[in-house]
């Protein structure tokens, strides 16, 4: 039976490539999406450990430093450094703007003190030094050097960051915490949050502390909802490819109806059909699996968002493809055992 369903799948073998295409291709969504998933909540952590802060201070009716718009006096950060366990603290902006590069793109734009706690470590060129200078992504596609404007101001890019994004891919841009209150708060003395390196026991009035992980939380919000309907329609795409393999299987059951008669007629147990139908549901998927490894690393550098398939989905592909193939070739076991062994008589 298994040298007859190897032969079975090379007599119809046009479309066992197709089936294989098509269920590759779904499974290269289903990682794409993943990737995708992934990535918003890897930039989120990477943004979150980017300020290398121990506490956040903010107001005490702020959700978060990245959703809020209640803001903190900056002079709380010199009377936060003089706290009993408080190595450094410095105030930093946390706000959205637009610039073009040359066309309109939406940034993360983050002011902080310079040297102080928060500031950009680069992974070219030289750290943030002085009002007038930048630190950037490399997502934003300005190069070292190159000078930008933000509501009339002229800023020069002196370093670039690698992966500091968050909010689905919106590359940060950082600048002194003056430049961003003149630039967007028309030069008040007012901040996201405040950056504790150390421990502070307790809050000042009227604000509170925030541990990285609440923090993190915080920017991960506003994208559950996305995130999760990520999650049902990669649901639904395994299903998908469970109806690609399964069509093609029973269609395969259909057109063997004479051959499964003939089997049975002749002392083949259905325990033997089963096992020659799931080898063929196998061999799809498994099949399906490796394309679907081919066309994400096509397809990947193609998105406009940062694709970063984790290493578990890749070990799941085969496993999880397998599966589907085993419950996609119910189509066609039972089309099999039903089958009449009276029919190999039939004229």
């Amino acid at each position: 039976m298994l040298f007859v369903s190897l032969r079975d799948l090379q007599w119809r073998l046009r479309r066992f490539i197709i089936g294989v295409a098509a269920t590759g291709l779904v499974f290269a969504i289903a990682l794409l999406i993943s990737g995708i998933d992934a990535s918003f909540q890897n930039e989120a952590e990477r943004a979150v450990e980017s300020f290398r802060a121990d506490q956040w201070l903010v107001s005490d009716q702020a959700e978060g430093p990245f959703t809020s718009s209640n803001l903190v006096q900056d002079s709380v950060a010199a009377a936060i450094r003089k706290e009993p366990g408080v190595t450094g603290a410095n105030p930093v902006s946390i706000l959205h703007a637009t610039m073009r590069v040359p066309s309109i793109v939406d940034i993360n734009l983050i002011g902080v003190v310079p040297g102080g706690v928060g500031a950009p470590v680069p992974s070219e060129g030289r750290a943030l030094g002085a009002n007038g200078q930048a630190v950037v992504d490399e997502s934003l596609g300005v190069g070292l050097n190159e000078t930008f404007r933000l509501a009339g101001v002229a800023f020069t890019v002196v370093g670039r960051t690698s992966g500091l994004r968050f909010n689905a891919g919106t590359p940060a841009v950082f600048i002194s915490v003056k430049d961003a209150q003149k630039v967007v708060l028309g030069g008040l003395s007012l901040s996201s949050a405040i950056l504790v390196k150390g421990s502070l026991a307790q809050a000042p009035k009227g604000l509170k502390i925030m541990s990285n992980a609440a923090v993190l939380s915080d920017l991960q919000r506003p994208l559950e909802k996305a995130t999760s309907t990520i999650s049902f329609l990669r649901i639904l795409l395994w299903v998908i490819a469970a109806g690609i393999i399964g069509s093609v299987l029973y269609l395969q059951a259909l057109e063997r109806t004479r051959d499964f008669a003939v089997f049975k007629a002749t002392g083949v147990s259905s325990r033997s059909l089963l096992i020659g139908i799931a080898l063929q549901a196998i061999i799809l998927a498994a099949l399906s699996a490796a394309a679907a490894l081919a066309l994400e690393a096509l397809l990947a550098p193609t998105m406009d968002l940062a694709v970063e398939v984790p290493t578990s989905a890749y070990i799941a592909l085969p496993i999880v493809a397998v599966a589907v193939g085993l419950i996609a070739s119910l189509f066609g076991l039972r089309r099999a055992v039903m089958v009449d062994p009276a029919l190999a008589f039939g004229g």
